[in-house]
Order: C-alpha cells, then structure tokens, then sequence
C-alpha cells in the first residue's frame, strides 16, 4: 500500500475515514468508514458513477451508518487507529486494479471495482453494495461512460471526468423542457447564424451588439428553432452547448489544470463527432483565460480546432471587447463570420414584451396590461440612456411587476 499512488480524494478520503472511526471510539478504519468518506467527497466521482448505475446511494449512506453504529467502541482508543486487514486487502486490490487499467494513479473507482469483488461474507461494505445491485461489470459500463477512454495520470483525474456536464450547459435540452424564454423576431439573425453554421469552413458566426440587445437570446432561439424541427438537415439533431469558462478556470490551482479541464472539454465535443455546436458567451473571455507564465491561453488551444473545422462555435460579444480582443488577434478573428445584432426598435420592443409577458404574469402573479408594456418600452427608450433596447424595457417590466407584487 503506496500512500503516494493515491489520488488527492482518496488520500482525503483516508483521512475522513480515520477521523470518522476516531470520533466514533473505533479502533479501526474500516472499508465502511472508507466508502462512507468516499460517498460525502463534493467533487468526488464515487456517488455519481454509482448513481448512474441507478443504485439509491442515500439508502447505502443510512446502511454505512447503521452498520457503523453497531461496531464496538473502545474509549480511549481515539489517538490509536489503525487499518483493519480487510481494508487493507481492498486497498491492495484496488491498486492492483490499477494496474490492470493501466492508470498512474490508484483513484476511487479502483477501490469500487476492489470492494465490489470483495467477498460480502467478510466485508460488510462488500455485501451493502451487492444488495443495491452494484456488481464489478455494473461499474466497468458505468466507468466506460463517465471517463470515456481517459485514464488516471496524475493525482486529480475528477476534473477532467464528464467536463461536458460539469463546464457546459446543454441549451437544446433546456428548450426541450421548456426552460428557455420565447425569441420574437430575429428572423434575419437566427437565419444568417443557419447559414454560416452551414458552410464548409469557417462555419464559425460571432454575434456582436452592445449589451441587452438579445445576443444570448438569438442563441437560445437557434436551441428552440432545432428542437422543434425548424432547421435546415445539416443542423437538425445538433446539440448546443453553452461553455462556461469561469467554472473551468474556478479552482484550477495547479499550473496546467486548467488546460486538463479545457483540453478533456474539448476532447469530449470534438468524440462526438460533428453533433455539438458550441456556443461561448462574451468570446473575449477566452482570450487570456486560464494564462500564466510559461502557460497557453484557452484561445490558443481553440485557434487550430477551430481553422481544422473540428469545432463548430458560435461566439457573443460586444463591439468595444471584439475591437479590443478579437480583431487584434487576427488568427482568431478570420476564424469567426461576425454577424452584427442592432438595437431593436420600440415597436419590436413591444413586440418582445407581448412574447414575455405571459411568463412575467405567472411568475410574480399579477396581470401586465398591454399600455404597461407600451409605455415600457417608450420610457425606456426615452429615459434610459445608458443601456439598451429590448434589456432594458424587460427590465422595467420585471421591477415593476415585482413592487406591485410585495406592495
């Protein structure tokens, strides 16, 4: 047993498991101790991989409990405790299963696979995973599918597992559920994003407007036009997914950890083969996202995707960040169509608002009459200087539903 194969988790793990058997008055530290450790970890793989398999994990956690309530307490024992043997057996057959899938490094899913060849005569832990149908060729299919081809080869892999869920939101499977806000008008828009989307190379449409005038939301729609089958055939059954840069750079301590997470998010959009779209919010943010010294920028690393036509992406940014970031960078800029959003007019605007009110009625409970939503987007446009046309008469819809509401 090398403390130093293990993960980052499972070293945390171990030292959860020991303290729980401490406060506990145990002598030992059991593989009950271990996998309930391993189960509360935040970011940790064990309780979505065994989720995917179906198997109610809350209902093991209670069992692990249980079980641990029943073991005998010695007092005093607190500041002695030790593995016990059928842990360390585990242990050794974790690292052997390592091994076996030619990891570096010894991580929870090799303890899962260990425990659950384990026999549940001798190991209770063994047995409560057998009994919520958790079986070794259960987890090699669920492992297949949660890190893919990825193997273990440094001391923090769980970044790099499912990134797609973790750093992107699937915008056509929220306009399939309906989470996602009707968009009236922007015919012209959404038909231009289709076509560039189209072309051969350089299939890459960059929105740019200045901000509230809807960029998001022509996206959105393109989510909605796709789902209900309002596409041409080369998009139809495409996903569009929606990268969010600040949670892979979010905790990326280690030099070269935000590359990892950004180079498996990438890996995972370019295996599947052509069906996803990327979509990036305000595209500047990649310009120097992720950069230290001595480090590449999450720019550099789309830059020959994107001219090899791997990556098929949609940006949205404003004029001033697309003059400051974009149209410097001219590598990066011939790689993007730009596709200009202007300021819808009043009447659009009115327009907009008759599309949303429904929804703004049934979220604060009253009723928006239509000389609201007139005098909105008027005020607004005549008022409100700073910003934009159709944000900004959403906006003062919203506030005003919401004090008639608590008032």
């Amino acid at each position: 047993m090398r403390i130093d194969k293990y993960t980052q988790k499972m070293q945390e793990a171990l030292q959860v498991a020991q303290d729980l058997a401490s406060q506990a008055n145990h002598p030992e530290i059991t593989n009950e101790h271990f996998l309930s450790a391993l189960l509360d970890q935040g970011e940790g793989i064990t309780r979505p991989l065994l989720e995917k398999l179906g198997a109610n994990v809350d209902r093991l956690r209670a069992q692990l409990r249980s079980e641990l309530e029943r073991r005998p307490k010695i007092h005093g024992a607190a500041a002695d405790v030790r593995l016990s043997n059928e842990l360390r057996t585990v242990l050794d057959s974790a690292e052997k299963e390592m091994s076996k899938l030619k990891d570096e490094f010894a991580s929870a899913e090799h303890y899962l696979l260990a425990l659950a060849g384990a026999p549940p005569s001798g190991v209770p832990a063994a047995k409560l995973l057998k009994d919520i149908g958790v079986t070794r060729d259960k987890l090699m299919q669920g492992l297949q599918q949660v890190r893919g081809s990825q193997r273990v080869t440094d001391q923090n892999p769980e970044g790099k597992y499912q990134a797609l869920e973790k750093y992107g939101r699937d915008l056509t499977e929220l306009a399939r559920r309906g989470k996602i806000d009707p968009v009236i008008g922007r015919d012209n828009e959404i038909r231009r994003i289709m076509q560039v989307l189209s072309r051969r190379t350089k299939n890459n449409p960059v929105l740019i407007g200045d901000p509230g005038v809807g960029k998001t939301a022509i996206v959105e729609g393109l989510a909605r036009r796709i789902i209900s089958g309002d596409a041409p055939d080369s998009l139809k059954q495409k996903r569009i997914i929606a990268m969010d840069i600040g949670a892979m750079v979010a905790g990326a301590k280690f030099r070269g950890e935000f590359e990892d997470r950004l180079k498996a998010f990438l890996k995972e959009v370019t295996d599947a083969q052509g069906q996803i779209i990327l979509f990036i919010d305000e595209l500047h943010t990649i310009v120097g996202a992720g950069a230290a010294e001595g480090s590449v920028d999450a720019s550099n690393m789309l830059k020959p995707m994107l001219a090899r036509g791997e990556l098929r992406t949609i940006g949205a940014t404003t004029i001033d960040e697309y003059r400051k970031y974009i149209e410097k960078d001219a590598a990066l800029e011939r790689r993007f169509q730009p596709v200009l959003v202007n300021e819808p007019t009043v009447e659009d605007t009115v327009a907009i608002l008759r599309g949303l009110k429904e929804r703004y009625e049934v979220h604060h409970g009253v009723r928006i009459t239509d000389s609201a939503l007139v005098a909105a987007a008027m005020l607004s446009h005549r008022y409100i200087t700073d910003r934009f046309l159709p944000d900004k008469a959403i906006d003062l819809v919203d506030e005003a539903a919401s004090r008639l509401k608590i008032e």
